[in-house]
């Protein structure tokens, strides 16, 4: 593989480490060319690296466009990649060569020349309208992958990368006593040392720390602070940490060359601003082994677990961080253990060694995809109750798009969603709305499979609308000739009987498999009539994502407010019809368990109706009871469900939730569903909603606990994700996947 590499020769930063690191260890696997566009530092240091590099100065473009044609020729380069305005401009002047192109984005494009009008018109334009017309996009870190997808980049076109740290660099030239007196700093015994290495401006909002770091120096005498840096705030810091009674504790050490030196004096390394892609601040920190707490920016969240390794803060809380601080100074092993796991962490995930991997993976992408970009039915389409906040079909969703990705890692997908743009953002996917029918018509039509599922979407109880929207999605595929499956759908319950014969003739006319997630639904599809579509047993999708990492868990169940030792049950509950009539013997039923010594914790799969349904039991209990706030994943109430000493659920994927992590069930049955999947596990607890009370709920709560084999419920667990396999198995036939890939 040879790769051409564009970029202006003038970077400095981030953009420069990331570029030369990458490019110097790349070089060390593959044939790597770096042009620039004029010499500097950069370039000298290119050179000293090992980096085949060569210059084209000058401001005629269609002269350098010519040359890089002709360089193309005569090495034989397989794919373009630029970083910055200029290189991605002449990347798009080179898109007759008939090689991928593809550009690394460093930063907003928008915000690139801030303050600079002139320069932001003419290579801040040029850089756009380039952006737009290069083939592949990869964004340093999640969050600039987002913001590509928001300002309309489609998403199947976008990579993600992670700046990488080399490991085997960055050993400190001095120790700490010696970097503290080489900086007028003196080293006191019992001391515990606060660090940050920025430019001193309104971004890094350096202000928090300092305000911060007074809170937690009020609690903490011993707590220091070193400034690493300059800027335009440096005086206007200072002050206010004289108005706040801490100049003498904090130490402005102005710009470092020798940041290595300065992370290895520190005890706590911190970062505060307001926003960042992947700040190498933090993990050149990691690398030296340090704690870290971390304003919520950026990519920073996909490196710091909350609890786990790290603390993080949301941008401009003084007093969260000042909380923070405080813990990390009064506790010397909870700082060594977050410091060890960020270390491995990096080391498996952020290292330079698994950049470049990184790297690599997307060139091979990109080379594969590029032929294909023009085919007439590339998409894979999936259909379901998504988009509407459910953590449950979110979960199922994600699960069918890891399956595809495990048969098709380039098959490009689109999901009909209620809310598209929140689709496209959380599982970097096209997708249309969903009733958007013209727009459903010409997916169709470039469409090689569709997929109508999971969950229950052939049922008629929560709208008969919906159920008639599904049915003309499965004809229309059909019609366009797309093979249609059925995925790990449950069927039913379909009341009315002009309902009943519609589903029953357009299921038999029109779909190719059915894979079920239950047997109940078998029996519902032979008394629809339904003959023709292949019919499998299987299970729900959403069990592949019930792998566990305890010490994620742990992350999980802190970040939510919960102490992982603690004694809790889970409610998950939904509003339904009944269901107020039986709110106070839910919350009786909560009260009594408290007084058990319980604590009743409310959870929800859907937070638009399942927050005010808990409420609603809230203000009619008596006890101490929790409601966690924020939206959680699939994976993270999987967590938090597991910590739970017993749960309570209507919500089925509630139910199936807490099943995967052994937790003890009951099962408030509102629909045929929910009592069939406790039978699959061999769980009998469950109570018809009608049949509620708080006797009855307490006692099946006390039952299931005394009771509780964890070992039986996961073996019934296991059996279930075996079946499931059956899903992907039928995903391997449509899309031509190894059969090494289902074992």
């Amino acid at each position: 593989m040879k790769i051409l590499t564009l970029i202006s020769g003038g970077d400095v930063g981030g953009a420069k480490t990331h570029v030369l690191g990458l490019l110097a260890a790349l070089s060390r696997r593959i044939g790597v060319t770096m042009v620039c566009f004029m010499e500097s530092e950069f370039t000298r240091e290119a050179v000293e690296m090992g980096i085949d590099t060569r210059i084209l100065p000058g401001l005629n473009l269609p002269r350098t466009a010519k040359a890089l044609r002709a360089l193309v020729r005569a090495e034989g380069f397989d794919l373009i990649h630029s970083h910055g305005s200029r290189g991605n401009f002449m990347a798009w002047m080179l898109r007759d060569c008939g090689l991928p192109l593809l550009a690394t984005v460093h930063s907003d494009p928008k915000l690139d020349y801030l303050g600079r009008p002139a320069a932001g018109l003419v290579f801040g334009s040029m850089n756009r309208f380039a952006l737009r017309r290069l083939h592949y996009l990869t964004g340093v870190s999640d969050s600039m992958t987002d913001l590509l997808i928001t300002r309309g980049f489609s998403p199947e076109k976008l990579f993600t990368i992670y700046n990488g740290v080399d490991l085997s660099a960055g050993r400190p030239k001095l120790d700490r006593a010696a970097f503290l007196a080489a900086h007028g700093v003196p080293e006191e015994p019992g001391a515990v040392y606060v660090g940050i290495a920025a430019r001193l401006n309104p971004v890094k909002d350096v202000a928090t720390l300092v305000r911060g770091f007074a809170k937690a120096r009020a609690a903490y005498p011993a707590l220091r602070l070193l400034i690493a840096g300059d800027g335009p705030q440096e005086a206007e810091l200072k002050a206010l940490a004289g108005s706040l009674g801490v100049e003498e504790a904090v130490h402005f050490l102005g710009w470092l060359e020798d940041t290595d030196s300065f992370y290895a004096a520190l005890d706590v390394n911190a970062l505060t601003s307001l926003s960042e892609t992947f700040p190498y601040a933090l993990t050149e920190g990691a690398r030296q082994r340090k704690a870290t707490v971390s304003s919520r920016v950026g990519g920073v969240p996909r490196l710091i677990d909350h609890g786990v390794n790290g603390f993080l803060f949301e941008a401009g809380d003084a007093e969260a961080l000042g909380d923070c601080l405080l813990r990390l100074a009064r506790d010397g092993d909870l700082r060594a253990r977050f410091a060890e796991a960020l270390y491995e962490k990096v080391a498996r995930e952020f290292s330079l060694e698994a950049t470049v991997r990184t790297q690599l993976e997307i060139y091979e992408a990109a080379l594969r995809r590029f032929p294909h970009r023009k085919d007439r039915r590339p998409y894979i389409t999936v259909c379901g109750a998504y988009g509407r906040g459910n953590a449950g079909d979110e979960a199922i969703l994600q699960s069918i798009l890891q399956e595809i990705r495990e048969q098709d890692a380039d098959a490009p997908v689109c999901v009909v969603s209620r809310n598209p743009a929140e689709t496209r953002l959380t599982h970097r996917v096209q997708a249309i709305h969903t009733f958007h029918l013209p727009a459903f018509a010409r997916l169709s039509r470039r469409s090689r499979l569709y997929l109508n599922g999971g969950g229950s979407l052939i049922q008629d109880v929560t709208s008969r609308r919906s159920l008639w929207f599904y049915l003309y999605t499965l004809r229309q595929a059909h019609r366009a000739g797309v093979p249609v499956v059925m995925y790990g759908c449950g069927i039913g319950p379909v009341t009315h009987p002009a309902d009943r014969r519609l589903a029953g003739k357009i299921i038999s006319r029109n779909v190719d498999v059915i894979t079920l997630r239950e047997n109940d639904s078998l029996a519902e599809l032979e008394d629809l009539g339904v003959s023709g579509p292949e019919i499998i047993p299987a299970a729900d999708p959403s069990l592949t994502l019930l792998a566990h990492d305890p010490a994620m868990a742990e992350g999980v169940v802190r970040a939510a407010g919960l102490d992982p030792a603690g004694r809790y049950v889970g409610f998950v509950l939904r509003p339904w019809p009944g269901f107020e009539e039986k709110a106070e013997a839910f919350a009786a039923a909560a009260d009594a368990l408290a007084r058990r010594g319980l604590v009743p914790v409310f959870l929800a799969v859907d937070r638009g109706l399942d927050v005010p349904a808990a409420r609603q039991v809230l203000r009619l209990m008596k006890e101490k009871a929790l409601l966690p706030e924020g939206d959680f994943t699939g994976e993270a109430l999987s967590d938090l469900l597991g910590s739970m000493k017993a749960v309570v659920s209507m919500r089925l994927h509630g139910l199936i939730f807490a099943a995967g992590r052994g937790a003890p069930l009951v099962g408030v049955v509102y629909d045929p569903k929910v009592r069939a999947f406790l039978r699959h596990i061999g769980q009998e607890r469950a109570i018809d909603l009608g049949a509620v009370t708080a006797e009855a709920l307490t006692e099946a709560v006390e039952d299931a606990m005394a009771a509780a084999s964890p070992e039986a419920q996961q073996a019934a667990m296991e059996r279930l994700r075996t079946l499931e396999m059956e899903n992907r198995k039928v995903l391997s036939r449509y899309l031509g996947g190894s059969s090494d890939k289902l074992t």
